[in-house]
């Protein structure tokens, strides 16, 4: 069978596209909403339950006290501790309510509406003691009373329009209804206690009088809007309630009370009757929220139902999906690992391995260093990047071979420069010895003195270049040099070297292979020395014998330099980096750490008591020699003047 190769984009495609579509038409379309509406439906009961109930409970007794407090500043005799009763009564509701309002439950359930309903509210009733205040002094008349009353009562009642949040629009409309008539009952509470005032006062006045049919009026048309909002099973109780004898008993009492402008005729029956009807009204509210509130319930269990129905059918389709998706995944994720590990290698294993081998100076085989990417899978992309990848590898192991032959070509440039430099300056230096000794005359001695020293110290500037191409300095010491005469040649190789205290040192002697470079490395520590430090100060050399070989203390006393820069010059010396062409400001750092790699020793810069830089040099116990027979210098290659100072350098120390 002939395997047909395709694109990535259409194995892609067939892999994701039997999910997407069975997410996005169950999951988002159907589960989604669903579940958004039975929340919905689960927050309003959990409304219901802890804000709407305690709530209810409180406008009772916010009721019951207004009515109290009309009728104790209708009448002029104690009215036996009914109003103080009733208080208390209320501030325990307030205390209930506040309770379950701010219960974890309730706080789950509230929006933003409802929070800031509740936080009126809360407003309103930190008014009662004021307001107590006011009744108890008789300071406010009956009206005015009922109507302080009244604000707490609106202020509950905005906040129940902010409760109703059912998604269902028949459920909200029925909900709505019954909050219509919960409104008319509490205009039937007001009417009883302003009513229940003027009876006790047999009197009426005309603001009272106006208010009243206000609220008659409001009453009726609330009462017929809310009504008209039911269904037929929610409706029946009120319709009942309206015909039954009482409630027209009451409907005549209100017209008397509006067209005579006085109390009704039957005014001992007045409170008994509302009473009676706004007991009856208030069971019937309580009775058809709870059986709105069972309908919601069903309503939600309903839904669960359908989310069930719905997760299973979506989990059906997505098992299908991946069923048939991996079989295009397993051939392209197994086509893709392969040309992940290829990358991986290319970059963990063989570039490292190359760049190791051209340090080393080994040679390399760009063939075998940088194979082609064998792939088997039938995908076009992968198959592109995979050769696009081995043409990659090959050319980046060709750049590496190409960059080390360049450093290779540069180090042998420097080298051959500076040995030939070299060779002329040792011939100059000679010259300059067989002249000296001819002449006696003490200013001519002067001048080729300082010549001497001026070819000393750009002989070492040669051998800096040799070392910068990876080469022996040249010069050796077959015997070895006590170390107070090779810090002393090293101080020779500086130009300022009268600034330079080198106190007396231990006996010890260093080994002669490694005498030209230890002066090499004082020396450009001691030269660095004496140009960061004040022309006036000195520069202090210490070295003794200490634990882990001979260690040789460089002190000047200039600015120093910072913190952190001081901690990026001592990485460098521990870890030398590559000699970099571009990084010319600091030869000096780089020759000092080519030498001490070279011979193991340790290099490190810490701040002075005298606020400037101190260098310490670390010996290892393979260049010391501390036994009482150490052969003598060799006379022919004995540390003297001739040593070159260090190169001068551009504003940066080292």
């Amino acid at each position: 069978m002939v395997s047909q190769n395709r694109t990535i984009r259409f194995k892609l495609y067939s892999l994701l596209s039997l999910p997407i579509v069975a997410l996005i038409m169950l999951w988002i379309v159907m589960t989604g909403h669903l579940v958004g509406v039975f929340f919905d439906l689960r927050r309003g009961v959990t409304l219901f339950d802890q804000v709407a109930t305690p709530a209810g409970v409180l406008a009772d007794h916010v009721q019951q006290e207004r009515q109290l407090s009309a009728i104790f500043l209708s009448g002029t005799s104690p009215d036996g501790g009914r109003l103080a009763a009733a208080r208390e009564e209320t501030d325990r509701a307030v205390t209930l309510f506040n309770e379950r309002v701010t219960s974890l439950e309730a706080q789950s359930a509230t929006g933003p509406d409802v929070v800031q309903s509740l936080a009126e509210l809360d407003r309103h009733l930190h008014r009662l003691s004021t307001l107590r205040q006011d009744i108890d002094g008789r300071a406010l008349t009956r009206l005015a009373s009922v109507q302080e009353y009244t604000k707490i009562q609106d202020a509950l009642y905005q906040m129940y329009d902010q409760l109703v949040t059912v998604s269902d629009l028949a459920l909200y409309r029925k909900s709505n209804g019954l909050q219509t008539i919960v409104r008319s009952r509490e205009l039937l509470s007001q009417e009883d206690a302003l009513l229940s005032g003027a009876i006790q006062q047999n009197s009426l006045s005309r603001e009272e009088q106006r208010s009243y049919a206000d609220m008659v009026s409001g009453r009726r048309l609330l009462l017929a809007r809310g009504l008209e909002a039911l269904d037929a099973e929610l409706r029946r109780p009120y319709d009942d309630l309206v015909a039954s004898a009482d409630y027209k008993r009451l409907t005549t009492m209100e017209n008397q009370v509006i067209t005579q402008g006085r109390s009704p005729e039957q005014a001992a029956a007045w409170q008994p009757l509302a009473g009676t009807l706004g007991s009856r009204l208030d069971q019937l509210a309580t009775d058809r929220a709870t059986l709105l509130n069972t309908r919601t319930d069903a309503a939600a269990s309903g839904i669960i139902a359908q989310i069930v129905a719905a997760a299973g059918l979506g989990l059906v389709a997505i098992l299908l999906a991946v069923v048939l998706s991996a079989r295009f995944g397993r051939g392209l994720a197994q086509e893709l690992a392969h040309l992940r590990s290829a990358a991986i290698d290319l970059a963990d294993v063989r570039l490292p391995r190359v760049v190791a081998k051209l340090r080393d100076g080994q040679p390399v085989d760009v063939e075998s260093e940088a194979p082609p990417i064998l792939v088997t899978g039938t995908t076009m992309e992968v198959q592109d990047v995979a050769q696009a990848f081995s043409t990659v590898r090959r050319t980046a192991v060709e750049a590496a071979v190409g960059q080390a032959e360049l450093r290779k070509g540069v180090s042998l440039v420097f080298r051959n420069l500076a040995r030939r430099n070299q060779s002329l300056l040792h011939r100059q230096l000679t010259q300059l010895d067989g002249m000296q000794r001819k002449t006696s005359a003490p200013e001519a001695l002067a001048d080729l003195f300082r010549l001497d020293h001026l070819t000393t110290r750009m002989r070492r500037q040669a051998e800096g270049l040799i070392i910068l191409s990876g080469a022996p300095a040249g010069r050796a010491w077959r015997k070895p040099v006590p170390m107070h005469d090779v810090v002393r040649g090293a101080v020779a190789e500086v130009e300022d070297y009268t600034r330079v205290t080198v106190p007396p040192m231990s006996d010890a002697s260093l080994i002669g292979t490694a005498v030209a470079d230890v002066i090499h490395l004082l020396a450009e520590l001691i030269e660095n020395a004496t140009v960061f430090s004040p022309p006036s100060t000195r520069i202090n050399i210490r070295g003794e014998l200490v634990g882990r070989g001979f260690a040789v203390e460089v002190e000047d006393r200039g600015l120093g330099m910072g913190e952190g820069d001081r901690d990026e010059l001592n990485r460098r010396l521990a870890n030398p980096p590559e000699f970099d062409l571009a990084d010319s400001d600091r030869l000096g750092l780089f020759v000092v750490s080519q030498l001490a790699r070279r011979h193991k020793a340790k290099v490190t810069l810490r701040r002075s008591p005298y606020g400037g830089t101190t260098a310490v040099v670390l010996l290892p116990h393979d260049l010391i020699i501390t036994t009482a027979d150490d052969l003598p210098p060799d006379p022919d290659h004995s540390p003297g003047t001739r040593h070159t100072p260090a190169p001068e350098p551009g504003g940066h120390r080292m």
